[in-house]
């Protein structure tokens, strides 16, 4: 018997309606530009001048999220950490080809022991990624997508870059930096985060139909931990 679920959530000018058919998932959005500004416009630049040595989520939270990592990252494959730190959560127990860092503080990139190289770049004022089409196995956007003002122009330029088949694992919690966060992440439960992640993978066209999973590892005594995971046409 086929089980159709809609849910309609209005937010300001903001429709969010969701069509369970099966397992294939339809996700409408209507996002203006006023879901994407912050409570500080000021430059980013300035704001992660100073680095920042510190993991963004809790041990058993990080632990969750390597594991997923060792289940969906490509063994001997080239990764992108996107939006990277001095952390990237890799399970140190497998190998990959190189990995390769952008992020926006030159001392928290050259601390994280996992980066094989790395680029500083401003993802909110240039959304272009610097690297060839097709030139990578996997993406991963630690616990930091509630930051980006562009996140379409992103996501279709992580499409252009990874291969075919390749994946790009978008992971949240409950934690952020208040002020730098968009409108919209402020508006929406956890359930609606990752219904935002996967309208940005839609709206990018270039991804196949994402998968939401929770990882939370014990919810209510350690951070939640969302993972959307989509990959590329």
């Amino acid at each position: 018997m086929n089980q159709i679920f809609v849910i309609t959530l209005p937010l300001h000018a903001l429709l969010i309606q969701t069509l369970f058919i099966y397992n294939y998932r339809i996700t409408m959005f209507e996002l203006l530009a006023e879901h994407l500004r912050r409570i500080d416009e000021a430059s980013d630049a300035h704001f992660y001048s100073q680095p920042r040595l510190v993991k963004h989520i809790d041990p058993l939270a990080c632990n969750a999220l390597t594991g997923y990592f060792r289940e969906k990252l490509p063994a001997g494959g080239v990764i992108l950490d996107l939006m990277s730190s001095c952390a990237s959560h890799l399970p140190e127990d497998c190998s990959y080809e190189s990995v390769i860092g952008l992020g926006m503080n030159e001392i928290e990139l050259q601390a994280n022991p996992q980066l094989t190289d790395y680029v500083v770049s401003n993802l909110n004022t240039n959304p272009k990624l610097p690297f060839d089409d097709d030139s990578f196995d996997a993406c991963i956007v630690t616990v930091s997508v509630q930051y980006l003002v562009r996140p379409i122009a992103v996501f279709q330029d992580i499409g252009r870059i990874l291969r075919s088949r390749c994946p790009c694992i978008v992971s949240f919690s409950n934690r952020c930096f208040p002020t730098k966060a968009v409108a919209i992440w402020h508006q929406l439960s956890d359930r609606g985060h990752a219904e935002l992640v996967g309208h940005y993978f839609d709206a990018a066209e270039l991804f196949e139909p994402f998968e939401i999973v929770d990882l939370s590892p014990n919810q209510s005594h350690t951070d939640p931990l969302f993972i959307v995971c989509a990959y590329a046409n």
